[in-house]
């Protein structure tokens, strides 16, 4: 294969962009963002869970959705502001490990995450006498808590696979940070099988959680046409778009990065396209799924009332 079969102890990751001129305003571009993503997923955290109208299963899911996000963002948001910085980075071979099966984890939680939150709508909208029985505390927290156990589970078959590889000279990964796809690139052996892995994992959390979507906001719309009032239909219809804003962008950006072939793939497609679920992504959920929102409006008001009042 052409490469030098020493065992490589650290990486060496290009970055975003290798062009100079373009680092210090894509620095401060990607410094935006990123405070933004953190103002805006703490914000909320703080907000749902100070404010006792806001104990609903629906605020709870995004009260983690917002957790999910501020740190999937953290995990390799300030190595790519790093990168910014400086002309190359190194990250440890134990680095490199520990970082990729967090990026896996909090990327299958949140897709996870969506699918249990169309569930929790379908509940609300199509049978709402029965969502508080149904939706009790006691089955969101066992939700979220298998959720993340089986995150957990994905994340420790695929790095386990990946990181059971030898990986050898040039140890340059064309990527501001550990990417399932440029590190496979550097393994010294045929990746087949790992690849065969990754994408069977892929393509069941997609068409499981994809189908368990479809399938909710199927019956969701059934309900919302039947509907005599207007104003019902007019905000059951916003919440279900605002809603497949995000799933349609998560899930295109997912599928092109992990459930195609790695021939099909650009590397620097792959560098940009990560940008957009790794980074933009995280920053859009507050606005799209809360701030639009009638009861964080009225969250919002009553905590700056009562931070004014004397």
């Amino acid at each position: 294969m052409g490469k030098n079969c020493t065992q490589v102890a650290l990486f060496l990751l290009l970055g975003l962009t290798q062009q100079e001129g373009l680092k210090s305003i894509l620095f401060m571009f990607f410094l935006l963002i990123y405070s933004v993503t953190l103002v805006g997923n703490l914000g909320m955290i703080t907000l749902i869970n100070t404010d006792p109208q806001l104990y609903t299963p629906m605020y709870f899911f995004r009260n983690v959705l917002s957790f999910i996000d501020s740190s999937f963002s953290t995990v390799d948001t300030p190595r790519l502001l790093e990168s910014f910085l400086t002309s190359g980075q190194s990250i440890s071979f134990a680095g490199c490990a520990v970082q990729m099966p967090l990026m896996t984890l909090h990327g299958t939680a949140e897709f996870l995450l969506l699918a249990i939150m169309a569930y929790d709508q379908f509940i609300a909208i199509c049978h709402p006498l029965l969502y508080h029985t149904i939706m009790s505390q006691h089955l969101c927290v066992q939700l979220v808590a298998a959720s993340y156990a089986a995150s957990i589970a994905s994340a420790a078959l695929l790095t386990g696979n990946i990181f059971r590889l030898p990986y050898c000279d040039p140890n340059v990964i064309n990527h501001y940070f550990c990417d399932i796809p440029p590190v496979l690139q550097l393994a010294c052996v045929d990746t087949t099988e790992v690849e065969a892995i990754i994408f069977s994992s892929s393509a069941l959390l997609i068409l499981f959680t994809i189908t368990v979507i479809l399938v909710s906001y199927a019956y969701i719309l059934m309900t919302i046409f039947r509907m005599h009032s207007l104003e019902a239909q007019s905000k059951a219809l916003s919440t279900c778009a605002s809603n497949f804003t995000i799933i349609s962008l998560l899930y295109s950006t997912t599928i092109f990065m992990y459930a195609q072939p790695s021939s099909l793939g650009s590397m620097e497609q792959d560098k940009f396209v990560s940008v957009f679920y790794t980074v933009v992504i995280p920053m859009l959920n507050p606005p799209i799924y809360s701030l639009r929102n009638k009861d964080v409006k009225l969250a919002l008001k009553r905590r700056c009332r009562g931070n004014l009042s004397p």
